[in-house]
């Protein structure tokens, strides 16, 4: 996983190098006239949270673009809500308007009757953006999923799988056997198998969505958002937290067999692993996922740096080797986070030693 992150970072690096040097001025009769593609600001955009929903460009430049709800919240205007569309190209609407460079870029600010926009008092955002349609559709996928594989059950009982039951049942019992009950215990496991069950699905299924590129809701960058990590990250440190039994707080504060005068050192270290855990989670699943997206649009975007179709074999044929990888990667950080997680349950109740 870190050669593949690495690959990912020198194949930008080295795109948003050609790009810079694409649009440096070129002498007439070579396409000075035209626009430079810029390969890292098409990266970027296309891996990264969005008011709207890119679907096409048109060869004048006009994009096509499916407009999502907008909904903010300011003590000055109180709750606000309209489409995207309205602050398309740089529009201003309600007093509002959306960044497109700078520190804020794609946040959304208040303007006042100069047009100079208010950045430190930011409204609070609520909007439904690219990232929170693809996470609704996969919750929704994995409603339609559980609830067929419920009434399956119900109607069949415990028997041989067959349908749903034979593509899901396989899955379920290998978190529970291979994930649950060896990290946490044949006698605690099942009070944590909701929440591993619903992590493990809900992280596979937003990464699988995010490798079909077409139509919407798929293609959206959900799991390599970060703020989408944190929360995954932080749900599973308060039921880390909220589980720690008395063994497992004494060994924070007062670890067995430890000197007392290097307790004052010991402590800090152990409330720095307690954050430091989690925030391990979070970091690696979005640079994963984020990695493998950058890879991909990396390749495609070699056809439109050299312009050449003779480039584009090759490219293909990287971008469908990739895919094939990335879909290996869905799955295995689908495991990872939910191994972790409870590898991390299970540290929070220790069995006490008499």
């Amino acid at each position: 996983m870190k050669t593949l992150r690495l690959a990912g970072l020198i194949i930008f690096l080295l795109l948003v190098g050609a790009s810079l040097s694409a649009s440096e001025p070129q002498p007439e009769g070579h396409g000075a006239t035209e626009q430079a593609f810029d390969a890292g600001t098409f990266i970027l955009n296309h891996v990264s949270d969005s008011h709207e929903w890119h679907l096409i460009t048109k060869k004048n430049g006009e994009s096509v673009a499916i407009y999502l709800p907008v909904i903010l919240y300011s003590k000055e205007k109180g709750l606000d809500f309209f489409f995207s569309g309205k602050l398309a190209h740089g529009q201003e609407y309600k007093g509002y308007k959306l960044e497109e460079e700078g520190e804020l870029k794609g946040k959304i600010v208040m303007v006042n009757n100069e047009g100079i926009a208010d950045e430190e008092n930011l409204p609070l955002d609520f909007s439904i953006t690219k990232a929170v349609v693809g996470m609704m559709f996969a919750a929704l996928i994995g409603l339609v999923l559980f609830l067929s594989l419920a009434r399956s059950y119900k109607k069949s009982g415990i028997s041989h799988p067959k349908g749903m039951q034979s593509f899901l049942e396989p899955i379920i019992l290998f978190v529970r056997d291979d994930i649950a009950i060896p990290n946490i215990g044949i006698h605690r496991y099942e009070r944590y198998m909701p929440y591993l069950l619903t992590a493990f699905f809900f992280i596979l299924i937003n990464n699988l969505m995010g490798l079909i590129p077409f139509p919407p809701p798929f293609g959206a960058n959900v799991t390599g958002n970060i703020a989408v990590t944190f929360v995954l990250a932080f749900c599973t440190f308060i039921i880390t937290q909220f589980s720690g039994n008395k063994a497992y707080w004494k060994h924070i504060f007062a670890a067995p067999g430890v000197p007392f005068w290097l307790l004052p050192i010991m402590i800090p270290v152990e409330i720095i692993g307690i954050f430091s855990k989690p925030f391990a989670l979070m970091i690696r699943l979005f640079a994963n996922i984020t990695a493998g997206h950058i890879i991909v649009l990396s390749l495609i975007c070699l056809i439109f740096i050299f312009d050449s179709l003779g480039v584009a074999p090759i490219s293909i044929f990287f971008v469908v080797f990739m895919d094939f990888l990335e879909l290996l990667v869905a799955f295995l950080q689908a495991y990872i986070f939910t191994l972790l997680s409870a590898l991390f349950f299970s540290l929070a109740v220790p069995e006490e030693h008499h």
